[in-house]
């Protein structure tokens, strides 16, 4: 079976194939505060009063961002900004009696005013995260109503009310503005003697905190240690101790521990330990979402007054000698720059919890094991649906495109502080991003004390985009560029820039899409023209080619080739979004899915070369495209493959051998089309096939074909779930046909309402019932009402047989204090198993350090060269001799010279590379994104000399560009471009293994 195949057949089911995890209600404290809410789009200051009538608002309930409908149909800089109330009246339940109650905001943007009963709770401002309010002096006991109105403002020039200050990461650029309540609410019922909540802005907070220590991989075994905050709010003193039990993913109990008993006096806070070690564990992993359920119970004078769960892994980690390591086999990133609004057409970032693992798991599925959200801390439901898929983030605070000072750097540093005590027990955030671009030692010591205090045990590595000289930041790396070290681990935090719309296959299939059409019409939020970005606009055929060429950079110097490496990096973005587009479309198309999550070439591209930890573990192939073209087509077909040879075949007549280019692209020359199949076998060194992939020709269309996507167990009627609904134009068979571009009008009834999708057109067809496929396929949302029932969905098309689908939808507790949270009984995506006990990478070659190096020009800085910081860099005067030697620690068979020279992208430099005086490389170097490799036969010998020979070279080959038009010079000084020089930023001997 194919790649291809394989996905769809298998489907999203698998993600929800494991048990269920149904949670317990009983003593329950925390309640889904999400329904029952009215909206007033526009200012009403009496809102606040309990008399205010507010029978003509808008019925919503959470999460909804009042301008969400407008995701995709504008560029992010003109959605609707201002004032925008919501309100909600509730009763508590009678056991709340002299009870104290808290409420949880997973985020209001940007401004948030709480109201409690007509007095003014508290203001957060920072648009970004969670934060709390004890609303316990406010609230009228049952069976009195109390009335909670919140006054949000996403003005996009919003400035803190103390000190007049902006806040740096609300940038009209990459901050999707989706404004009011985007996100969940929670209310907290709990006794006077109680657990903290995790909520440090308003109540000062950090509860509680969960960790293993002293793990033994191999034995599976570690010691899970609880920590929680505990206060004291009645007027006399108690006794207090926890009482931890930990359940596995079946809900079976595995362990229970009781900590140390304590005294606490009134008003007095203090934390309660226990700990024990505890053995035949599950390690959570890379796709293997393990989670516990740790219940933190808090036991005073021998009675149980409070119970926290929490949903937890346990997995080792280290980050050392330029790697990652996670339970203690080495892993090498491979993922997504992903935006942190993660929208999603016409409903925003306001997905309900399942939907967020469907597109989290399509990452795993993808072969990609680590998510960077770009410089918004993410939302908590991403952050969970992370650990249930076993996707790795990277978790940035808040920031725009530097460093800062002032208040706006101690608004960073304050949501650095609340986001990790909020996600601190989340198994699946292994960095913390600290800046979207450097920030100086001191500003990097600051943060990382900030994780020391709170977060000291968690296993994390705390560092900020760059950061290559610096000596507190625990990893790195640049944006656009390899970087490698022996230190901290280096992973490009962006390294990809190119787009693909989904609709353009390639210049051969309508609409015909030429490469680079498509181009920039627009201009920036500031009012600069957008530099020509034609260099970026693909169709899939190229935009699959250039991530397996991007990628291939960063594969070369994986692990297990030397004792500097490269640690990976991400691809700018996993699906299309709607924010710093560069295209004719307002919205980034750099996806490796579209915003309805519709896999392009890219995907599978991926799933290809991404398959394994470091090194290849399952052998595969993806032939680039279709094979439905008119009889006279002649193309190019290009295979993506991990094997050593590949073969193609059209009709089972063999076409030969592909042309191998960039280890896993390999081309076939002018193939001319012809009805049936066409089919990849790849090959090891020794000839026996170990994959393939077919493609088949697709009849003429004749129907449409309806499928959907749900919530495991069931579409909610609570008027907020949503159903995909996936549209197909099909032959007599059922086959997909790849090429059609047919209309599609969409009718939906019964207890359900159309949402809508995207397409290429106008206004990208937000909200039209009425859209066309691309590439013979699309999607809708369809939204439930809150009477559970049947959705029918209808869909037709001029001269195709019409189709219908029916949704059922189930009843929920649809409660203002609902007892079913929005993450219940949604199970862990497990099927890449846990972490492989065997090693990630073979050894590929030999390093031979270097002891130091002679030349007559420079040779102060020489040691500069081969110092392990990529921001240093020896160089020649302008008219002393090119040429310097390196002596190695050893004589040495030496086979490879690997460098870094100042101008990467853009300079050829014609060198000479003798081996104690025996020349065994004459030529120009290569460009890169960062480092060339030098091959040549075994020399022996122990000194090397390298040569410049005459000037370098400009090439354009390598054309990375900022939407802003910004040109990065890559290692090359204004003053030094006219120069001749031969500057080493970093230079490597290697010998073969023996």
């Amino acid at each position: 079976m194919t790649i291809k195949n394989i996905f769809y057949a298998f489907g999203f089911a698998v993600l929800f194939a494991n048990g269920l995890n149904a949670q317990n209600d009983s003593g329950r404290v925390k309640y889904n505060f999400n329904y029952g809410w009215k909206l007033n789009v526009g200012d009403a200051e009496q809102a606040k009063e309990i008399t205010y009538d507010d029978n003509k608002w808008s019925k919503v309930n959470l999460p909804f961002a009042w301008n969400q409908a407008e995701a995709f149909k504008v560029d992010i800089s003109h959605l609707s900004t201002g004032i925008a109330w919501y309100r909600k009246t509730f009763q508590l339940p009678k056991e709340a009696v002299n009870k104290k109650v808290f409420i949880e905001f997973e985020g209001v943007r940007q401004m948030g005013e709480v109201y409690v009963n007509g007095k003014f709770a508290g203001r957060h401002e920072n648009g970004a995260m969670a934060f709390g309010i004890d609303i316990s002096a406010l609230v009228n006991p049952f069976p009195q109503e109390n009335v909670i109105a919140v006054k949000t403002d996403n003005d996009w020039k919003y400035r803190e009310k103390s000190s007049n200050s902006p806040y740096q990461w609300n940038d009209k650029n990459f901050n999707a503005n989706y404004g009011g309540m985007p996100k969940n609410v929670f209310l907290h019922i709990k006794s006077k003697v109680y657990q903290t909540l995790p909520l440090y802005s308003f109540l000062g907070t950090t509860g509680t905190y969960v960790y293993a220590s002293d793990f033994n991989i191999a034995q599976k075994k570690a010691t899970v240690n609880v920590t929680s905050q505990v206060k004291n709010e009645e007027a006399k003193t108690v006794k207090a101790q926890l009482k931890v039990s930990i359940k596995d993913l079946e809900g079976k109990e595995v362990a229970s521990f009781l900590g140390e008993a304590i005294t606490l006096e009134p008003n007095q806070t203090k934390d309660l330990k226990a700990s024990k070690a505890l053995q035949n564990l599950n390690f959570w992993s890379w796709g293997y979402g393990y989670l516990y359920t740790v219940t933190s119970e808090l036991m005073v004078e021998n009675q149980s007054v409070d119970k926290v769960d929490i949903k937890t892994g346990f997995r080792k980690t280290e980050f050392k000698n330029g790697m990652v390591y996670l339970n203690d086999r080495v892993i090498m990133m491979h993922g997504y720059a992903q935006r942190t609004s993660n929208e999603w057409p016409s409903i925003g970032m306001s997905a309900p919890a399942w939907l967020s693992d469907y597109s989290n798991s399509l990452m795993v599925k993808s072969n990609g094991n680590l998510v960077r959200w770009m410089h918004i801390t993410p939302w908590k439901q991403d952050v969970e649906s992370c650990d249930r898929v076993g996707l790795i983030q990277a978790m940035p605070a808040g920031d725009s495109e530097k460093d800062v000072t002032g208040r706006r750097w101690e608004q960073r540093t304050e949501l650095m502080r609340d986001a990790i005590i909020y996600n601190r027990n989340n198994p699946s955030i292994l960095f913390y991003e600290s800046g979207n671009e450097s920030i100086s030692e001191e500003h990097m010591q600051e943060m990382l004390n900030i994780r020391n205090q709170y977060d000291p045990f968690g296993g994390r590595a705390i560092g900020s985009r760059e950061m290559l000289d610096s000596k507190v930041a625990e990893y790195g790396g640049e944006m656009l560029y390899i970087n490698k070290s022996a230190h901290i681990p280096m992973w490009a935090t962006e390294y990809s820039r190119d787009e693909g719309l989904r609709k353009y296959w390639d210049e051969f299939t309508p609409p015909f899409h030429k490469e680079g059409t498509g181009g920039t019409n627009h201009t920036n939020v500031n009012g600069t023209k957008v530099v020509d970005a034609s260099a970026y606009n693909h169709n899939q055929d190229a935009h699959a080619i250039e991530d397996v060429v991007r990628w291939y950079d960063y594969w070369e110097a994986r692990p297990g080739t030397g004792a500097r490496v490269s640690s990976g990096g991400v691809n700018i973005i996993f699906s299309d979004s709607n924010t710093h587009y560069r295209g004719q479309e307002n919205y980034r198309r750099s996806g490796e899915v579209d915003p309805m999550r519709i896999p392009k070439d890219g995907f599978y591209a991926h799933q290809v070369i991404w398959d394994g930890w470091v090194d290849t573990e399952k052998p595969a192939a993806h032939i680039i495209g279709h094979w439905n073209y008119e009889n006279s087509v002649t193309k190019d077909i290009t295979v993506v493959s991990t094997a050593d040879v590949v073969e193609l075949f059209v009709n089972n007549i063999s076409l030969g051998k592909g042309t191998q280019d960039k280890r896993f692209l390999f081309k076939f020359k002018n193939v001319q089309f012809k009805p049936g199949s066409i089919k990849a076998v790849g090959y090891d060194k020794a000839g026996k096939a170990i994959c393939e992939d077919e493609i088949k020709t697709a009849g003429n269309p004749v129907g449409l074909k309806l499928t959907t996507i749900e919530r495991p167990g069931g579409m909610l009627a609570n008027a907020n779930d949503l159903a995909i609904v996936q549209v197909e134009v099909v032959d007599e068979k059922g086959n997909r046909c790849p090429t059609a571009m047919n209309m599609i009008d969409f009718e939906v009834q019964g207890q359900g309402t159309f949402v809508g999708g995207i397409a290429q057109g106008p206004d990208n067809y937000i909200g039209s019932k009425n859209l066309p496929v691309e590439c013979g396929v699309n999607r809708i949302f369809v939204r439930s009402t809150e009477t559970a029932g049947v959705i029918s969905i209808k869909a037709s098309s001029q001269s195709l047989k019409s189709t219908a689908i029916e949704v059922k939808t189930i009843q929920t507790d649809l409660d203002k204090l609902s007892t079913k949270l929005p993450s219940d009984n949604l199970p862990s995506y497990t099927e890449k198993g846990p972490t492989p006990r065997t090693p990630s990478f073979k050894k590929t070659r030999i390093p031979v350090a270097i002891i130091g190096a002679k030349t007559e020009s420079n040779q102060a800085d020489v040691a500069k060269s081969y110092d392990d910081n990529e921001l240093t860099q020896w160089s020649y005067g302008k008219n002393d001799k090119a040429v310097i030697e390196y002596e190695l620690a050893r004589t040495a068979n030496v086979n490879q010279v690997v460098m870094k020279l100042a101008g990467w992208r853009s300079k050829k430099y014609l060198i000479k590379i003798a081996v104690d005086g025996k020349k065994v490389f004459e030529g120009s170097t290569p460009l890169s994104l960062g480092y060339v490799t030098i091959d040549f036969a075994s020399t022996k010998g122990k000194k090397v000399q390298i040569e410049l020979l005459g000037s370098e070279k400009d090439s354009d080959a390598i054309n990375l560009v900022e939407i802003t038009g910004k040109v990065d010079q890559a290692g090359i000084n204004n003053a030094d471009k006219t120069i001749q020089r031969l500057p080493i930023v970093e230079i490597e001997f290697y010998e073969p293994v023996k």
